[in-house]
């Protein structure tokens, strides 16, 4: 018995450490649009911009939340502040966003990308939210065809999550998210 659960100590070990892993999906493909989700703004944005400079979609649609607020700015003004003085500006356009959840941003993404025609979605996301970002994408917003890239920030994330606290942080939380998309919101 004591061999047994030492085994099984073992295993859980090595699939907690390997757990950042499974969350990072990046496989961006070619798309008729790509769709930067609203969360980060940095490095997300950058990361659109930078496939959509190399080729992967010939047009770029940044989800904004509609409501926030920095100071006396909307979150969408600031945002198109950003796109006006950016040199691929006429191909980018602004989505804001009602949602607070992934789950929330599909209904309003949609909309958004009905606007801009064709049916392949690249959707670029923080690194730890790829595979849950893909897999509500899928689900809720039937008639596209989606990939996912990855928007990598090691302030936030990394795969060595036990190394720094924050990373420990964040690779739980998008666990638990994870997991109650994958038993209870996916089949609603």
């Amino acid at each position: 018995m004591r061999k047994f659960l030492l085994v099984v100590l073992i295993l859980l070990v090595f699939l907690a450490a390997g757990s950042a892993w499974f969350l990072v999906i990046n496989d961006p493909q070619k798309a008729d649009v790509i769709l930067v989700l609203a969360g980060e703004t940095e490095h997300r944005s950058a990361r659109g911009l930078e496939l959509l400079s190399q080729g992967y979609g010939s047009k770029l649609i940044l989800d904004v939340p509609a409501a926030a607020r920095i100071y006396q700015w909307s979150q969408t003004e600031l945002a198109q502040k950003y796109v006006d003085g950016l040199p691929q500006a006429s191909l980018v356009m602004i989505c804001p966003i009602a949602g607070l959840s992934t789950n929330d941003e599909t209904k309003d993404a949609e909309r958004c990308l009905r606007t801009q025609g064709g049916h392949r979605v690249l959707l670029v996301t923080s690194d730890y939210h790829t595979r849950r970002a893909l897999s509500i994408f899928s689900k809720r917003v039937p008639g596209y065809e989606f990939s996912v890239a990855a928007a990598y920030d090691p302030r936030e994330f990394g795969a060595l999550w036990w190394t720094h606290r924050e990373w420990a942080k964040v690779n739980f939380d998008e666990w638990v998210r994870l997991l109650w998309w994958e038993l209870f919101e996916r089949w609603r």
